[in-house]
């Protein structure tokens, strides 16, 4: 770790460096998912914070910092939302429907469209990759918690693991998707389509519920 890395760790734990830190990484979050992660650089993310360059580096001394820092911001984020889909459920409603909805909803929020940016440039990008790394392997062993049921649960046997992996994969890739076209009934005719596949990989359906006629 560098020396600057080290400086980081040791700024005063006040609530004041509490709230301007939190401000910072707020913005960052929003910045990685409105103009991309190599456009919200530090430096714009410290002018959009109100902040002045040297408050900026007293806080994130370098890139390394913020980046570590807000991926584990936008992965708490994460998680309070997936907390709150758990603790919204209605009574009654069916798991699978509900985890669906839930999640289709949360992909279209800030902290979702951040990782979404960040998992983008850590194809290319060496320091985002290392970070976030962990983040998509604790996502994917659902270690975040029970908060997205039959959705993010590998349930038992690989037929419950297909139909999780089916339902989390189709949601992403279609939240990424630009439909040129009839994009608000495509994409409801698709979220329908998901739903039915899950249930009968859930074993609550049968192969012809897939894709009913009439």
């Amino acid at each position: 770790m560098s020396d600057q890395s080290t400086q980081s760790r040791i700024v005063p734990d006040t609530p004041k460096s509490r709230r301007t830190r939190a401000r910072i990484l707020d913005v960052a979050m929003r910045l990685f998912g409105e103009i991309g992660y190599a456009g919200a650089t530090n430096a714009r993310i410290a002018e959009a914070a109100g902040l002045t360059r040297g408050a900026m580096l007293y806080h994130f001394p370098d890139r390394e910092t913020l980046v570590e820092s807000a991926v584990a911001y936008i992965q708490e984020a994460r998680q309070g939302l997936l907390q709150t889909a758990a603790e919204t459920a209605p009574r009654g409603a069916d798991r699978t429907d509900h985890a669906i909805d839930a999640y289709w909803r949360m992909l279209h929020e800030p902290s979702f469209v951040a990782f979404a940016e960040l998992e983008r440039a850590a194809r290319t990008d060496p320091l985002v990759r290392a970070r976030v790394a962990e983040a998509q392997a604790a996502f994917d062993r659902a270690e975040i918690g029970d908060q997205l049921f039959d959705l993010v649960q590998g349930g038992v046997g690989a037929r419950l693991q297909a139909g999780r992996d089916l339902a989390r994969f189709m949601l992403e890739g279609l939240a990424q998707a630009r439909l040129a076209y009839d994009s608000d009934a495509r994409t409801a005719n698709l979220l329908a389509v998901i739903k039915r596949a899950a249930r009968m990989l859930n074993r609550k359906g049968s192969e012809q519920d897939l894709w009913p006629e009439g």
